[in-house]
Formats: C-alpha cells, structure tokens, sequence
C-alpha cells in the first residue's frame, strides 16, 4: 500500500521501548508526503499497518507509525493485490506483532 494526500486531526506513534509506541496528537492539517504499509489478518479481522511522512506550510517534516487521522482534502491511495497471506503474530523480544507470509 502506497499513498500520498493531505491528512488532518491525526496521531503519530514512535516506538520507544517492548509493545509500547508513544502517541502525538497533531490538529493542523499536513500534507502527505509518503504513505506506506500493508494489511494484514489478524484472527479473522483485517488489521492496517501504516507509516507516513507528513510536511507542514513551513516546510517541516515529520513521520512516524499512523495511529489514526482524517482526511483534509484528497488522498490517493494504491493497493498492491498479492496472493501471498499477512498474518502477525506476537514476538515476545519486542512485544509487537510481526509480520509473517504464507
């Protein structure tokens, strides 16, 4: 998954330490720069896993993993079909959900 946009309301996560990412609210909206990531199956629910790099008007750049947000204006997103199955799966040594294909 691929995309690029504009994005309001929005929360970024950074992961600082085993399963913990630590969120940041922003309220004015950025434009999107790069979108990237996958869906995975987790137990019968489909699951997003995103990261993004947003810019400002003053021209400031910031990323990280999409926890949620809105759309401002437009965003258009591609989605690559694979006949390859997501799933994730806990790995005790950073306490996240890793990435497995079947």
């Amino acid at each position: 998954m691929s995309g690029i946009g504009q994005l309001k309301q929005f929360q970024l996560g950074y992961f600082k330490q085993k399963g913990n990412y630590v969120p940041q609210d922003f309220a004015r909206p950025h434009e999107l720069l790069s979108l990237s990531g996958n869906i995975s199956n987790q137990g019968g629910e489909y699951e997003l896993h995103l990261h993004v790099v947003l810019g400002d008007e003053d021209k400031s750049v910031i990323g990280g993993h999409l926890i949620k947000g809105e759309v401002e204006v437009t965003n258009e997103i591609v989605l690559l079909k694979t006949d390859l199955k997501i799933t994730r799966k806990l790995e005790e040594s950073t306490g996240l959900e890793e990435m497995f294909l079947d």
